[in-house]
């Protein structure tokens, strides 16, 4: 199975496991990220494009995130197609996991703005 962390704050993600190698891009806070190797301070990592790096231990922490991978997202109510839309959410925007997904695929995120709902586990990336 994939592991996923997100970051706890914005940290540099680097093409080595040094402050010394080469700054590679910056990771904001909330960012999940796949592990790839996880040593005793340094994580090699997986971003949603595909890109291979490696970040500090110490940047992960907080809240476990997703990314919506979808081009627009309806975030619902309950757990069901037909349910009402809470808000609607763009690709890349990021959702704090506040849940297990359920049986039927179905995963309780909330917004930074503290709106709250449902949305397919599929529409995301990071979990």
């Amino acid at each position: 199975a994939r592991e996923y962390r997100s970051t706890g704050r914005a940290a540099l993600l680097y093409d080595a496991p040094s402050t010394a190698a080469g700054k590679v891009a910056i990771a904001g806070s909330g960012l999940p990220l796949e592990v790839v190797v996880d040593t005793d301070a340094w994580v090699k990592v997986r971003d949603h494009s595909g890109r291979l790096a490696w970040i500090e231990k110490s940047a992960f922490g907080g809240a476990k995130t997703v990314m919506v991978k979808a081009e627009i997202s309806a975030i619902r109510r309950q757990p069901r197609a037909e349910a009402e839309v809470v808000f609607r959410a763009a690709r890349g925007v990021l959702l704090e996991i506040t849940g297990q997904a359920d049986s039927a695929g179905w995963l309780p995120v909330k917004h930074a703005d503290g709106q709250a709902g449902w949305l397919p586990a599929h529409e995301v990336w990071g979990r």
